[in-house]
């Protein structure tokens, strides 16, 4: 049985977060655990509420799984605090958890901040360079990297700057950037490859980062080279948008 765990907040809508990871480890045929950092009130308009919890609890839930199932792949999303992000580094190293996909969550699509300033300066320097790879959108990589994202070529530049914080791998997701391709880039520590796709104009663009992130990690669970997952990961999330298109919800 291949397992890959998500450590998120969990979305009372269903679009983004744990429920979002779970679907999408299924989607790959990898078993999916949970490590839940937060309960949401939310839906595909925004998030009302955020209610974290407490870190030792997080710590606990990941001891839980990891030391029963273990854990192929990790993913980790929404980490609210400084306290989080600290309780999960430290299991990770603990546990030995390989193949950690971050997904560096800091505010969800309406701009709800879901991870604190002591969150960000913690991911930095506590959780990244435990990274296989980190997944940020544009936003998320202008605030990692402090600069500005205006095209691709900027997108290398801020992959090339993250990769120096110590992750192994970093892959900039194109969604935000304007034009009908959409641009994922990926350095690998050794070179950059654009993974060019067609922008599906839709509605439900909610959790996209999150299921991004977790058919990454699915992929990585199965033995993918990470080329090989970001692409999975890139069709997985196309096919997913297109599906939803014909859908009232995604």
């Amino acid at each position: 049985m291949t397992t890959a765990l998500t450590i998120a907040g969990s979305d009372s809508g269903g679009g983004a977060g744990v429920q979002a990871d779970l679907r999408t480890f299924a989607a790959h045929q990898v078993y999916g655990l949970t490590a839940v950092t937060a309960v949401t009130a939310q839906n595909s308009r925004g998030v009302a509420a955020v209610h974290a919890v407490p870190a030792d609890v997080v710590a606990s839930q990941i001891e839980a799984v990891a030391t029963d199932f273990g854990a192929r792949a990790v993913k980790t999303g929404m980490l609210v605090n400084a306290a989080i992000v600290e309780a999960v580094a430290a299991a990770v190293a603990r546990f030995d958890l390989t193949n950690l996909v971050v997904d560096p969550v800091m505010h969800a699509s309406q701009g709800t901040p879901l991870l604190d300033a002591e969150g960000v300066a913690a991911l930095r320097t506590q959780l990244l360079p435990r990274a296989r790879v980190v997944t940020p959108n544009r936003p998320e990589a202008e605030r990692l990297t402090g600069r500005a994202i205006a095209s691709a070529r900027d997108a290398a530049d801020a992959a090339r700057r993250i990769h120096a914080m110590g992750a192994d791998g970093v892959i900039v997701t194109g969604g935000h950037l304007p034009g009908g391709t959409v641009i994922d880039v990926l350095f690998d520590g050794r070179e950059v490859v654009e993974l060019r796709g067609t922008r599906i104009a839709t509605a439900h663009g909610h959790g996209t980062g999150c299921r991004f992130a977790a058919a990454v990690a699915a992929a990585l669970a199965l033995g993918r080279t990470l080329p090989e997952a970001a692409r999975t990961a890139k069709r997985y999330v196309e096919q997913d948008l297109r599906e939803a298109i014909l859908t009232k919800w995604a």
